[in-house]
């Protein structure tokens, strides 16, 4: 007679630990690494999403707006992630050792810029100014407001770090694509905030978007450093 295996007793935290982990090989992305999506939006980016719910046709506008977004993040992340799968290959191709000494020297520049990034932002904190081009989107049309949403994303240094990050992630953890997905839509759920307050509270909402405006401009800084701690963190722990 088979012998009855004998339950394992697991605390909630261990178990919760072992379905994030499973998830994670099993192409989920993980969880750690949604936070950045908040630094996606910092700066211009969610500016630009608070100026087109004023304008005039400000639900079109947004809308086309929020599908730049989620074009240039999908195919941004699209890229790290191949240049990272390269990087992987071709160590791999000359000695298996190689192919994390290959990634771990691109985290360690990424590293580097960062740090120097947190610097940079906070000793210009004071004098820093949101950029003149935003003050001319008041007129722009959906067709604008796209081109705008993939410049902000793809010419953008502080997105492209966030983008080469999560596609170092994905390449440690040799996951897929469509474990990107949570990070996409919650960059996305961001953006789309002030679309949102404006449909649920139509004109209140759209009287306060300036200050709000405001409010972002004058802490983006701090958000900024914040998420540069939280990028260090996150590819030191790997």
């Amino acid at each position: 007679m088979d012998a009855v295996p004998t339950p394992v007793r697991t605390n909630g935290r261990e178990a919760a630990a072992s379905v994030v982990e499973f998830g994670a090989g099993r192409g989920t992305v993980d969880l750690r690494i949604l936070p950045l999506a908040v630094t996606m939006m910092v700066g211009p980016q969610i500016m630009a999403a608070i100026i087109f719910v004023t304008t005039p046709r400000a639900v079109r506008v947004s809308l086309a707006y929020l599908l730049g977004l989620a074009v240039a993040t999908t195919a941004g992340i699209a890229v790290t992630r191949g240049i990272f799968a390269l990087f992987g290959h071709a160590g791999s191709a000359s000695m298996p050792s190689d192919k994390g000494s290959a990634v771990t020297i691109v985290q360690f520049v990424l590293v580097g810029l960062l740090l120097i990034t947190a610097v940079k932002t906070y000793v210009k904190r004071e004098t820093a100014e949101p950029p003149k081009w935003l003050g001319t989107l008041m007129d722009v049309g959906p067709r604008r407001a796209f081109w705008i949403a993939l410049v902000v994303i793809l010419l953008m240094p502080s997105d492209i770090a966030v983008m080469l990050t999560v596609g170092a992630h994905m390449e440690q953890h040799d996951v897929g694509l469509g474990a990107a997905l949570p990070f996409i839509g919650a960059t996305i759920l961001i953006a789309a905030l002030p679309l949102l307050l404006y449909l649920l509270f139509g004109k209140r909402a759209q009287r306060r978007m300036p200050r709000l405006r405001q409010w972002v401009n004058s802490h983006s800084w701090l958000v900024n450093i914040a998420a540069c701690l939280i990028f260090i963190a996150l590819i030191l722990s790997e």
